[in-house]
């Protein structure tokens, strides 16, 4: 086990740095720079960009300016914003708890509603249940983030009046049955997506299952079905759902942009689009570490995850 960790530690350290290279580098590179916002100010000349640039350390060479950042991210310090010169960390803090909030509650939605979907599939092939939820998964997985936000908003909100539009808490109220009903859009829009994964590699690793020997065994031994079911099929195709939360952190990620954009959530998505716009490049690069972390340990803990429930794994 320790040499494991130490060898994807190792892995993942070097992942970061790749990460840390590729994207400062694309970010330094893009047209613009964060001088761009400056220069937009009435009355500022060529001069004043220069001292600007000066005191940010951006005229120095950009190997430099990577390893001077780099440094700092190492010593626990990330840069400060450009936008009102807080420090990254306390920018990136203060829009945590939201989107932890919001992945929180679409990963209960999103597993247990895709479990028991793929569970009833795999059970029931081929019956009209198996087809509808075939047919409503392949939808979903089409349907882009942005346009179901949309169409949920003018339905339920708009049209219908039962859900609040946007935002994450009413203005003077903030309970919590109040941050309840502004999360049941949110969430469930960037559930979807997830739902439709679940419940097709559900529906798969129970099919799997189902065709080994040892349940064939249980079953000429004349345990009952639902003994069989829950004990033996359901218990050993959660395995590698395992291996698919860890997967799943990108999707979470990514899908937290467009929902917080479109339901205005104060969350990490949301931050990064607003710190794209400004050229807030300390803030981005944070996020950006910050994101490339969360997946990397994600990844780790599903691998020790599938060691610890499943003996046939061994972790070297």
């Amino acid at each position: 086990m320790a040499t494991f960790l130490l060898r994807r530690l190792g892995h993942s350290l070097l992942l970061l740095v790749l990460v840390s290279i590729i994207g400062f580098a694309l970010l330094n590179l893009a047209p613009g720079g964060p001088l761009s916002q400056f220069a937009l100010s009435p009355g500022m000349t060529q001069a004043d960009l220069d001292r600007i640039a000066e005191q940010m350390g951006l005229n120095r060479p950009l190997p430099v300016q990577y390893l001077d950042w780099a440094g700092g991210l190492f010593f626990g310090d990330w840069g400060a914003s450009f936008r009102d010169g807080r420090s990254v960390l306390s920018v990136i803090s203060g829009h945590l708890f939201a989107t932890l909030l919001l992945m929180a509650a679409s990963t209960i939605i999103s597993v247990g509603l895709g479990t028991l979907v793929g569970v009833l599939g795999a059970t029931r092939r081929y019956s009209l249940f198996d087809q509808l939820a075939t047919v409503g998964a392949m939808v979903a997985l089409s349907i882009p983030t942005f346009w179901f936000g949309l169409v949920a908003i003018y339905v339920f909100a708009l049209e219908l009046g039962w859900l609040p539009a946007g935002n994450m808490y009413t203005i003077g109220d903030q309970s919590l049955g109040d941050y309840a009903i502004h999360l049941i859009l949110p969430s469930v829009v960037l559930a979807l997506v997830n739902v439709a994964i679940w419940s097709r590699y559900m529906r798969s690793a129970m099919l799997d299952v189902i065709g080994q020997d040892f349940v064939r065994t249980a079953r000429a031994k004349g345990l009952r079905s639902q003994r069989v079911l829950w004990r033996h099929i359901i218990r050993n195709a959660l395995i590698p759902m395992i291996t698919l939360a860890g997967l799943q952190l990108p999707t979470l990620l990514s899908g937290a942009l467009v929902t917080e954009t479109v339901f205005t959530w104060p969350g990490m998505g949301r931050l990064f689009l607003d710190s794209l716009n400004y050229n807030d490049y300390p803030v981005v690069m944070g996020i950006l570490m910050f994101t490339a972390i969360l997946v990397l340990l994600g990844n780790l803990a599903a691998d020790i995850l599938v060691a610890a429930v499943d003996p046939r794994v061994r972790l070297e």
